[in-house]
């Protein structure tokens, strides 16, 4: 029986020889790469800058594309590394390290859409009060409490999982999560499952009601309200709708391949739909509010063009 002690490496049996077109997928994951940064970090100084962006929204959003750096840095260099690799193996302080960063993402990510939907139900719904209930100080602070929980949360499950008792060291996937790991556990893996179980049935169930009761109570505001309302509500919304729903269609495909046998479905589809969440999400996000928020489409056409606003 092989224990956690000894467990100095693990092979990550997703790869699959690719010849020469490793390089050809190296750069298309680099440029990959290079847009997400490039992107996000255009929209973080864009909303630092602009004193017009200090709005709770966009201290929201800015918290989002800080998060998309840190998620796709956690994953984009490994991966870069695996590709150029005949050997695809990750050493454990690295594949927990990953691990890491790839749940505190997801963490960050999820609560941030949360705390968002919050703001665009009282921007809609409660207009008049938007100031009172959302106020700097709560703008400030609510991002923090996200990135200090989701540290806490992490760090709680990392505690759980690394000292287990491991029969193996192969993960079948291109990078490293923590019930790929959970799964190798030799010794009883209760205090886990108990952990995983209690947080989702109760964070995470209370996360997305209070996202479906925001999204309910901003609807029934569109559809009762006048035309200049349901158009504040579309245009502040949609961005943040297709955001979620994105993230969520990432996540379901995630957890469906990880809990089932998908020993049926090709292996490129696989490898395609374990990375969907983790590489889509944080390119997905900048365009998507880039183009769809007029103050920062805006303030990124001036910069880019010369124009005075």
């Amino acid at each position: 029986m092989m224990n956690s002690t000894l467990v100095s490496y693990f092979t990550l049996s997703a790869y699959f020889d690719t010849g020469e077109f490793k390089y050809l997928f190296f750069m298309i994951v680099m440029v990959l790469y290079m847009l997400i940064v490039g992107s996000n970090l255009v929209l973080i100084v864009v909303i630092c800058m602009n004193r017009s962006l200090h709005e709770p929204m966009y201290l929201f959003l800015c918290s989002l594309f800080v998060n998309e750096l840190f998620g796709s840095t956690g994953l984009f260099p490994f991966l870069l590394v695996q590709i150029l690799s005949d050997i695809h193996t990750l050493s454990a302080p690295l594949c927990f390290l990953q691990i890491y960063c790839v749940h505190f993402y997801g963490s960050v990510e999820l609560f941030t859409l949360g705390v968002m939907s919050y703001d665009r139900y009282h921007a809609i719904c409660c207009p008049l009060h938007y100031n009172k209930h959302m106020t700097s100080s709560k703008a400030v602070i609510l991002p923090v409490v996200v990135w200090l929980y989701s540290a806490l949360v992490t760090v709680v499950m990392m505690s759980l999982s690394v000292p287990l008792q491991r029969c193996g060291n192969t993960i079948q996937k291109v990078y490293c999560d923590n019930y790929s790991i959970v799964k190798l556990a030799c010794s009883g893996t209760t205090v886990n499952n108990i952990y995983g179980l209690v947080y989702m049935f109760t964070v995470i169930f209370a996360l997305i009601i209070l996202i479906l009761y925001s999204y309910v109570r901003i609807l029934r505001v569109c559809f009762s309200g006048c035309k200049q309302t349901r158009q504040k509500a579309v245009s502040t919304c949609t961005p943040h709708l297709a955001s979620l729903l994105n993230f969520s269609f990432g996540v379901f495909f995630e957890i469906v391949q990880s809990r089932f046998d998908m020993n049926g479905v090709p292996n490129m589809l696989r490898v395609f739909l374990s990375l969907y969440w983790l590489t889509c999400q944080p390119l997905f996000n900048p365009l998507i509010y880039g183009l769809n928020m007029s103050k920062v489409r805006i303030i990124c056409n001036s910069l880019a063009f010369g124009k005075r606003m």
